[in-house]
């Protein structure tokens, strides 16, 4: 069954899939970038080869969404998928289903942020990351060897996956409170895995604490300058990686988002933004 580890791009989802990846795929729980990799992406053309369809094929990929997942969970066992998508239903085709889905970890951030690490990630101007976040887009296109994620506009992405919440198999992580209480939330974490899993959930105390320390946040970025970070997008002008780990729990809209672009944004999501205390 898939634990979905979803969200809207820059939001989290990254330092989220570090620390359950550590917990759970490594001996001692000392963060490396290779432990990451045992978290998947969905959708990802590679889960598509066992089937004799056109991955270039929008409607087709589509289609087969739920096959996929169905052939995946026959191996009779709890995986973790990343997922940048909304929860879309797109001509009767559903993204995911509660039959091949046990919950989902959603993790949120406050978007006037979110705009500002996708402006630096993308090398896109604020003003093409806003109209993105308020119109919706698709990330990536059908080129044989990577499917598009369906994105969406930031307040569907964030509303669309609360429909776990009516069958108690959402959690929702906000960005601002992992980094600021990174144990407490993490703890909180790794509770709601083993419940989904109806498995008495006892921490094992020094693998914790070794995630805890290894992912801070100055030694991921130590390790990325050592080894580099293959999520990382290339310098269009350089050639050169940027910095993928660049700010962490530094807060900077308030510095670097001009006033029409905050206010735009504000006024886009008022709602959600209110509800999740970001107004």
């Amino acid at each position: 069954m898939f634990i979905w580890l979803a969200s809207y791009p820059k939001s989290g989802n990254t330092l989220t899939r570090s620390l359950i990846a550590s917990y759970f795929f490594s001996q001692d729980g000392n963060f490396d970038f290779d432990v990451i990799k045992n978290i998947k992406q969905f959708p990802d053309a590679s889960l598509f080869k066992n089937f004799d369809i056109d991955v270039k094929n929008e409607k087709e990929v589509i289609k087969n969404y739920i096959k996929v997942q169905e052939l995946i969970n026959k191996k009779n066992d709890i995986q973790f998928f990343k997922t940048h998508s909304y929860l879309f239903n797109i001509d009767n085709n559903p993204f995911t289903n509660l039959d091949n889905s046990l919950g989902v970890i959603y993790i949120v951030r406050d978007p006037r942020n979110v705009l500002i690490s996708a402006s630096h990630h993308n090398q896109k101007s604020h003003e093409k990351i806003i109209n993105n976040m308020i119109d919706g887009y698709v990330i990536g296109e059908y080129d044989g060897t990577t499917l598009p994620v369906y994105s969406g506009n930031w307040g569907n992405n964030y509303k669309s996956w609360k429909s776990f919440k009516s069958v108690n198999k959402y959690l929702l992580v906000k960005y601002e409170d992992l980094i600021n209480d990174k144990e407490k939330i993490f703890q909180q974490i790794l509770k709601f895995i083993y419940k989904l899993k109806n498995i008495d959930f006892t921490l094992d105390k020094k693998k914790f604490q070794n995630i805890i320390e290894s992912t801070d946040f100055q030694k991921v970025q130590k390790l990325e300058d050592k080894k580099g970070f293959e999520e990382s997008m290339i310098d269009k002008n350089t050639g050169k990686k940027i910095k993928f780990f660049r700010l962490g729990a530094q807060t900077d809209w308030q510095t670097s988002l001009e006033p029409t672009l905050s206010s735009k944004i504000q006024n886009a999501f008022e709602k959600e933004m209110i509800e999740l205390g970001y107004l």
